[in-house]
């Protein structure tokens, strides 16, 4: 496999990124476990969670993605340092005012709480989860500076920054010689492109910032399981894809069907290929629920789109003004 810089680091992580979100979610400890090992053992080394995953979900209290990637770690005897292991702070994990945020009280203390369940003694890459409003960018940043100086975190990332908030950022930890950003964790894919394309790309590519993004697959849209004149499965995750049930999406779908046939391979296979043939990305972040869903993304590392394939893919999906 051939393993990518993350940004202008020094770190190396495989070109895809195993995510976590659907752990404790649609996904049990031990099948998690089982995802895990296999994405290890085909060469994957870049692991991502959060400490709010999977709170959303009812008797959820946040953190068990974290608390299943731990026991992963200790119950398979993962050596830690073959590993780049990825968390974010920011979301709800309490009740208190301060259980939540990017201010340095609950980012020391959050850090805390997120390598005890992850059974870790760093992190390799802490993340911002989102802005937030209520917080000096500096404070946030000397926070992580702190973290790093101490050795529990060895990079920091962002994630739902918008273009100036990176800025913001990035100029905040020049001006006082701060620890900085080196990637964002964007929403990204085939039928959400403006949102980084507008703007955040040029960034990440002017400053060299890791782009790792979430949602490669438009939630399962671009795998092809959803189907013109076809009922939705019922599950919430189906639902939440209604708004790409669209006429241009649905075209989209049929020419992806054509190139996947003549690569014989699948059409999560043509998105996953679509966007790591981009330089400026890093490692799209998959989030499977099964070993065979597994093997099935990383079969997109053997798919090489000809230009032509790709520009119809960029002309079908471009966009104007941002959605």
């Amino acid at each position: 496999m051939e393993y990518r810089k993350l940004g202008r680091t020094g770190l190396k992580v495989s070109p895809l990124c195993m995510g976590t979100m659907q752990f404790g979610w649609s996904v049990n400890e031990a099948d998690s476990h089982r995802i895990l090992s296999a994405a290890f053992e085909s060469g994957i080394n870049f692991f991502d969670t959060a400490d709010v995953y999977s709170k959303w979900v009812e008797g959820n209290p946040g953190g068990v993605a974290e608390t299943y990637l731990g026991n992963w770690l200790k119950g398979a005897k993962i050596p830690r340092d073959k590993i780049v292991l990825a968390t974010k702070v920011r979301g709800e994990m309490g009740a208190g005012p301060n259980d939540q945020g990017l201010s340095r009280a609950h980012i020391m203390q959050a850090v805390e709480a997120s390598l005890k369940r992850l059974q870790t003694d760093y992190v390799d890459l802490y993340q911002s989860h989102w802005t937030d409003d209520d917080t000096p960018i500096e404070e946030t940043m000397r926070a992580y500076d702190d973290l790093v100086k101490q050795g529990k975190v060895r990079y920091a990332g962002a994630s739902n920054y918008k273009a100036w908030e990176l800025m913001q950022a990035l100029w905040t930890s020049d001006k006082y010689n701060l620890v900085r950003y080196n990637s964002l964790q964007p929403h990204y894919n085939l039928l959400w492109r403006a949102e980084f394309e507008a703007e955040l790309r040029e960034v990440c590519k002017a400053y060299g910032l890791g782009v790792i993004p979430y949602s490669p697959l438009a939630g399962g849209f671009l795998t092809g399981k959803y189907r013109k004149d076809q009922p939705l499965p019922a599950s919430r995750r189906a639902e939440g894809r209604k708004r790409a049930m669209t006429e241009k999406n649905f075209a989209l779908l049929d020419k992806m069907d054509e190139i996947a046939k003549a690569h014989n391979a699948a059409v999560s296979q043509v998105a996953l290929a679509w966007m790591l043939a981009d330089p400026v990305i890093t490692s799209p972040i998959i989030g499977a629920t099964s070993v065979e869903q597994l093997k099935e993304n990383f079969g997109s590392l053997n798919v090489k789109l000809a230009a032509e394939e790709a520009d119809e893919l960029n002309k079908m999906t471009e966009w104007g003004e941002l959605e």
